[in-house]
């Protein structure tokens, strides 16, 4: 053998050991998509299920032309325009139009929700938890986990927008209807796909999956709130500044157009490619925006675990309470307009009077208080179950081999979650009371509201507490906690309007707070609530101490 050939023969045979770029994605795909075999069906299904129980009752409620054309002065005007979509939609105001008008920028942010949680799901947590190192030690290329992170959500994306258009095409929602509801349904596709090239870029800046997930929510705020923006103001200029903008005058029913879909596939594309640029300029396990540097003494609160727990949560908190404080503003904004808004709706003003008040607007605040509860419900969740992410990633066992019991560890997570749910219930009133009142004229709202939403903490100490009991005693069935929310939103507010029985509502704590302002205060069933609180955490706290640690 030549000296040349001997020279050649270790980096050609390096070359042929070191995998490509992409090695290994169909293999990551196939198992991404059986660790997720139980999430992306929940999601579809509800996103799909919930779309065509709209879309049903859309054509029971609004069946006359007289019903249509009621409900379409009421939704042109600004306040409207902002919570639906532009006005476009309503030059012909048939049941597919109503839909894409009033469903498809809610349901956007939603996918978009899906989409940024499957994407920091099978990249950054795998690399947070050293997963990903230890999976890129194998036949496994560099770009493989962002590879099959963004085609797990093509899939969810694509498999959702088919079950929309056959679900939706099998219905009689307005001329074209079959071409109306293959818009509708890509739309959804679409505006899933920019998001998830979103993600991909977030994970790529922080090295910490909570991190990433709020950048990337956070660019859903503010595609939400451009459209929002721009569809009250008719300026369509700020409106196409978002993608779900976008999808929305792809005006399904209406005009069909495709070309916003177009413009989405070449952003997501463009993200995509630039969140894979991105990955090559940082380690694994780090991210390209540097942590910076700490005080040289940690302050007082710094030295015990409530301060710590705080430190944690706080940038998510603070999220969530600005969110609840606008979402608030929004429907305090038009509760001076509710009674021309909903005053021809028979089975809307039927759910009201079910509720009572003296006042539309008070039934219809009453309404909203549990929307507002159960969106705070949902930070609850994500905070008590903050401990078990901590165990499972490895930080809790250092802590705990010190003089830090369990209980004193665990319970300032929850104390965190308790106290901040009551925050954004704060917030939340704040915003509905403080807009309320200038939209009625009447101040007396500011307070009414604000002690209407802070009447639900205790409901929200007890879905705090069902998440401890989860924790201590089965921590690989705590997720099932998200169960408390999804159930008071279906029956609490849905339930209202799809005249669920009562006994379906009791179930669930939310059921047994007093629909203030609309109904009289009853201390009693707080106090309830309080006390089985008190007990569920407890109870969670002492299988926590039982139990052997987790770590993944």
């Amino acid at each position: 053998m030549s000296a040349t050939t001997a020279a050649r023969t270790p980096a050609a045979a390096r070359t042929l050991s070191t995998p490509g770029a992409l090695a290994g994605t169909r293999t990551l795909v196939r198992f991404n998509l059986r660790r997720d075999r139980v999430r992306l069906p929940v999601w579809g299904l509800a996103l799909f299920l919930s779309t065509l129980a709209t879309a049903d009752k859309f054509t029971t409620l609004y069946a006359a032309p007289e019903d249509r054309a009621s409900l379409l002065a009421t939704m042109d005007s600004p306040a409207g325009l902002a919570m639906t979509g532009p006005r476009h939609y309503l030059d012909d105001y048939t049941f597919g139009s109503m839909l894409g008008h009033q469903m498809l920028g809610f349901l956007a942010v939603l996918v978009g929700l899906m989409s940024v949680l499957i994407v920091t799901r099978h990249t950054r947590d795998e690399e947070e938890t050293n997963r990903a190192e230890l999976v890129r030690s194998t036949v496994v290329g560099r770009h493989a986990h962002l590879a099959a992170a963004l085609w797990v959500a093509v899939i969810a994306d694509l498999s959702l927008a088919v079950l929309l258009a056959a679900g939706l095409g099998a219905m009689d929602l307005g001329p074209d209807g079959a071409a109306g509801a293959l818009v509708y349904g890509l739309a959804h596709a679409a505006v899933g796909l920019v998001f998830a090239g979103v993600a991909a870029i977030t994970t790529q800046i922080t090295a910490h999956t909570r991190g990433a997930s709020g950048m990337a929510l956070a660019v859903i705020g503010l595609a939400y709130v451009l459209r929002a923006a721009g569809d009250a103001g008719g300026d369509d200029a700020l409106s196409l500044l978002s993608p779900i903008g976008w999808i929305q005058r792809t005006y399904p029913y209406v005009d069909n157009r495709w070309w916003p879909l177009l413009l989405c596939a070449a952003l997501a594309v463009l993200c995509a490619g630039t969140g894979f640029v991105l990955s090559t300029r940082r380690d694994v396990g780090a991210g390209l925006r540097a942590g910076r540097p700490g005080s040289p003494t940690a302050s007082r609160a710094l030295l015990g675990p409530l301060g710590f727990a705080l430190r944690l949560h706080r940038s998510v908190l603070a999220g969530f309470v600005a969110g609840l404080f606008v979402m608030g503003a929004m429907y305090g904004s038009i509760l001076g307009e509710v009674e021309d808004m909903l005053g021809s709706i028979d089975q809307i003003q039927e759910a009201l009077r079910r509720i009572g008040g003296a006042t539309m607007a008070e039934s219809f605040a009453s309404m909203i208080m549990v929307i507002l509860a159960v969106v705070a419900s949902v930070y609850v969740v994500m905070a008590s179950l903050r401990p078990l992410a901590e165990e499972h990633a490895g930080r809790a066992e250092p802590l705990l081999a010190t003089g830090l019991s369990r209980a004193r560890w665990a319970g300032s997570h929850l104390a965190v979650a308790l106290a901040g749910g009551t925050a954004l219930l704060l917030a939340g009133g704040l915003g509905i009371g403080v807009l309320g009142a200038a939209s009625t004229d009447d101040p007396g709202l500011v307070l009414s509201l604000t002690g209407a939403a802070l009447a639900y903490a205790p409901a929200l100490w007890v879905t705090a507490g069902v998440a401890s009991v989860l924790f201590g005693w089965l921590p690989r069935a705590a997720r099932a906690a998200w169960t408390v929310p999804v159930y008071a939103f279906v029956t609490g507010y849905l339930g209202q309007l799809l005249r669920f029985p009562d006994w379906t509502n009791d179930l669930s704590p939310f059921g047994h707070v007093p629909k203030l302002p609309a109904a009289p205060m009853e201390w009693t069933p707080l106090a309830v609530l309080t006390v089985i609180a008190a007990a569920l955490v407890l109870f969670g706290l002492e299988g926590f101490r039982r139990r052997d640690l987790q770590t993944t």
